[in-house]
């Protein structure tokens, strides 16, 4: 190849025959598949080799359909081994579809081996769905313990209250196993958690005395599994353990202190509102009272001139004059007793005969 590419490179004014041009042609056809072969010979002899045989067009259609061809040789080699049989246009579409070939065909070996039902379209359909379809026959295979609640949500002990106002925490062991024919559209464990949270929260609620609980803590699994928590989800429960139960405060106790405690704010308020009325009434009063002795005061300082007009008519005699002086002693000094008259004489002053 590289003498014929010197010959043209050394003679290009030359014109070059028909049987020159096909030879080059040719040459470079062969160079092509030398090329092709090498690339995809190690791929084919390795599946040759293992009895999964899968043609060098097919894997050239792989590359040119941007499939790896690695990929799907080393997934097909793995349940050809297994004896699963799969067609490399079956793992392709999965592999274009966007999902996992090597966990699907690792899935089903390991359900074969384990003897749990699993078919290829099924195993697809929860890869693609997002689950782990390795996990979840490993999980069918080996049941999980779930802790409830989660610790790695910042929360380690679940707390309720029973019916006598004692707060009770406590925490579960959950032992769940996979549902495969669920696994699709199923819900998580995060569901199955917050389900034995709330069975807990519910028994602990309902128990007459948090004694009742402490005494017999089964009574909070039983009453959780009689529930059946994991209707509608991924899982199976298989048992609800209660692994610790501790008392906190006195809830009942507590709420009961600060209601008092608002009430007592309240009347409080109440009394105050009150002291700053009759405090505002009283004030009134001493006003109205100084109203009335300004009145008084202007009413006494007209007495004298109504006298002294009625001197000079002549309506008015001495011994009228006296009487009326003798009153105005009398209520003078019952207002000097009552602390409420003038300080000084305020009436007429004695007429000359």
């Amino acid at each position: 190849m590289i003498d014929i590419l010197n010959l043209i490179a050394q003679a290009p004014s030359k014109p070059i025959s028909t049987g020159t041009v096909v030879l080059i042609v040719l040459a470079i056809v062969v160079f092509i598949l030398i090329c092709v072969f090498i690339y995809f010979f190690k791929v084919w002899i390795r599946a040759l080799a293992s009895g999964a045989r899968v043609t060098i067009g097919s894997l050239i259609g792989m590359k040119l359909r941007k499939v790896s061809p690695l990929t799907i040789v080393d997934a097909r080699i793995m349940a050809v081994k297994a004896g699963l049989e799969v067609s490399t246009n079956d793992l392709e579409t999965h592999y274009l579809a966007g999902g996992n070939v090597n966990k699907v065909v690792m899935a089903l070996i390991a359900a074969d081996k384990a003897n749990i039902e699993l078919g290829f379209k099924r195993a697809v359909a929860i890869d693609l769905a997002g689950r782990d379809v390795l996990d979840a026959v490993q999980t069918s295979v080996n049941p999980r313990v779930i802790d409830a609640p989660d610790p790695a949500k910042g929360s380690d002990l679940v707390a309720a209250v029973a019916m006598d106002g004692i707060q009770l925490k406590a925490k579960a062991k959950v032992t769940v196993r996979a549902n495969l024919d669920r696994l699709v559209g199923g819900a998580t464990e995060e569901t199955i958690i917050a389900r034995v949270g709330e069975g807990i929260v519910t028994t602990i609620g309902s128990a007459t005395t948090y004694k009742e609980v402490l005494e017999n803590p089964d009574m909070i699994s039983k009453r959780v599994l009689e529930r059946g928590l994991d209707s509608g989800t991924a899982f199976e429960i298989l048992s609800i353990d209660i692994a610790d139960v501790d008392v906190g405060e006195n809830i009942g106790a507590k709420l009961e202190t600060e209601r008092a405690e608002a009430d007592k704010r309240i009347a409080q308020a109440r009394a105050e509102g009150r002291r700053a009325m009759a405090v505002a009434q009283e004030q009134e009063m001493k006003a109205r009272t100084q109203e009335m002795r300004a009145k008084v005061v202007e009413a006494e300082a007209e007495v004298p001139k109504a006298i002294s007009e009625a001197f000079r008519k002549g309506r008015l005699g001495v011994m009228d004059y006296y009487q009326i002086k003798n009153i105005q002693s009398d209520t003078s000094m019952r207002d000097s007793i009552a602390g409420t008259g003038p300080t000084g004489p305020t009436g007429p002053t004695e007429p000359t005969e």
